[in-house]
Order: C-alpha cells, then sequence, then structure tokens
C-alpha cells in the first residue's frame, strides 16, 4: 500500500497531464466541447421535471419555489451522475486501457486516479451549470452549501472504490461490463431522485433507506435545496464502510496486477 501512494506522488504530474489530456481531447473532438458533459444530465432534469412537475403536477414538500420539483432533481442529479459515471468509467478502465498498459511502463494505480480526476472536473462544471439554472428560477443555496466539496469527495470516493473492484474483475470476467448497466439503472430507481420518500409507504420508506446512497443524494437535496446540514449520522458509517472498501479494492488490484496484462 505505501509502495502504491509513493507511486502515486512520483508520477503526479504524469497523473495531472493524462487528465488535462483527457479533457482537451473531448473538447477538440467536438464542437460544443465541455458542453457535452452537462447537457446529458441536465436534459434528463429537464424531461423528468416537466412530465412529473407540470404534467403530473408534481409538488415537493417544503419548497415553496415554483420550480422545486426540477431544483430537487438537479441536487439529486449531481450526486448520481458523480457515483453512476465513475463506476461505469472504472468497470471498463483497464480493459480501454489494455494497449497503453502492455506498451508503457507505469505504475498501473495511476489509471484509477486519472479517472477519478476526470470524473471530479466533470462534476464540477455540472455543478456550475446547476447553480446557473438555480439562478434563472429565483433559488440560492445558502451557506450550507459549503458541506458540498466533502459530499463530494465521498461521494467520489465510494463510486471509486466499488469501481475499481470491478474494473478488475472485468478483466477476467467480461460479463460484468455488462451487468453493471443493468444494476444502475436499478439503482437509479431505487434512489431518492425523481421522487421523495415521503411519498412511500412506511415500510417500503425504512427498505428504501437501506440504499447506500440514499444517505449521499439525501445530503445533496439538504444542503443543495432545504438549506440544512447533511445527515450526519448516516454519513459517518458509511465513510468509514467506503474507507474500508477502497483499501479491499487496493488490495485486490495489487494483488491481481501481476495477471491483468496477461488477461488483456
Amino acid at each position: 500500500m505505501i509502495d502504491m501512494l509513493r507511486s502515486l506522488w512520483a508520477y503526479r504530474y504524469f497523473i495531472l497531464s493524462s487528465i488535462r489530456n483527457d479533457l482537451r481531447m473531448r473538447f477538440i473532438r467536438s464542437k460544443l466541447g465541455a458542453l457535452w458533459m452537462i447537457i446529458h444530465p441536465l436534459m434528463q432534469v429537464l424531461i423528468f421535471a416537466t412530465i412529473l412537475s407540470e404534467v403530473l403536477s408534481a409538488k415537493m414538500p417544503g419548497v415553496e419555489n415554483k420550480y422545486g420539483y426540477a431544483l430537487y432533481l438537479m441536487a439529486g442529479t449531481l450526486c448520481w451522475s458523480m457515483f453512476s459515471e465513475t463506476v461505469s468509467k472504472c468497470v471498463n478502465l483497464f480493459v480501454d486501457n489494455g494497449n497503453l498498459m502492455k506498451k508503457m511502463a507505469f505504475p498501473r494505480i495511476c489509471l484509477p486516479f486519472i479517472a477519478a480526476g476526470t470524473m471530479l472536473v466533470n462534476n464540477l462544471l455540472l455543478l456550475v451549470a446547476i447553480f446557473a439554472v438555480f439562478a434563472v428560477m429565483g433559488h440560492f443555496p445558502e451557506g450550507q452549501v459549503l458541506w458540498l466539496p466533502a459530499l463530494m469527495l465521498l461521494t467520489l470516493g465510494f463510486a471509486m472504490s466499488i469501481g475499481l473492484l470491478l474494473g478488475v474483475f472485468n478483466v477476467f470476467m467480461r460479463d460484468i461490463s455488462q451487468v453493471v448497466p443493468v444494476v444502475l439503472q436499478a439503482l437509479f430507481w431505487l434512489t431518492p431522485i425523481v421522487y421523495n420518500v415521503s411519498i412511500l409507504p412506511e415500510a417500503a420508506r425504512e427498505a428504501f433507506k437501506l440504499n447506500p446512497l440514499y444517505p449521499l443524494v439525501t445530503s445533496y437535496q439538504q444542503v443543495l435545496l432545504y438549506n440544512q446540514p447533511p445527515v450526519w449520522a448516516d454519513l459517518l458509517p458509511m465513510a468509514v464502510a467506503t474507507l474500508v472498501l477502497l483499501i479491499a479494492s487496493l488490495i485486490v488490484f495489487r494483488k491481481a496486477s501481476p495477471e491483468m496484462v496477461d488477461a488483456l
């Protein structure tokens, strides 16, 4: 573990330049550049908000703004996009970079951190776009929004721990990359992003709260929409679990690393 940390520090400039090149290639190859990073999640918000808020007259409890439902959706989408995109990218990370791993000599642990840096920049761009939309809708988050960096890092760490583990397994069992999108789609609807758990029956409400993403998404909504602090009672155990899972995924990666290139 210490050797991996030393490798990350020694190759820090390689990681930073790779993140920059990855983002620049996205911008060069597309006329809209960075806008594509935020168009997809914002379009999803627009569709759900239009159908559920306008057509079905869905209202958010405790929100007086007439665009309350759209605001609620954007807060949850910010968390979900970070989690789902990071997991999806990490699952195919080593398979997609197989040729690079065979041709270049560099610590393989750099790849997950390059992916993490890219996802973090993407999410920050989405955050800026969401703040702009909030301003247009007349909603201005207050002091509790300062908790957002901690929430974003926790979301990224949780997604990375899962994604790294699945990415290693996917090298040896390619079916994993086919299963993950299905699981993510189901998890999306089991997470209170397009609905509030208050509309569910009591028994179902308690079951939905077992979802590990529930405290994260709820905390985003608390700080961005309701100006309330994150739900620390649920987040602290999750942070500990994320740390344990991240260490476990790094151990699995270290042990599997010598065989990964041959499997690719």
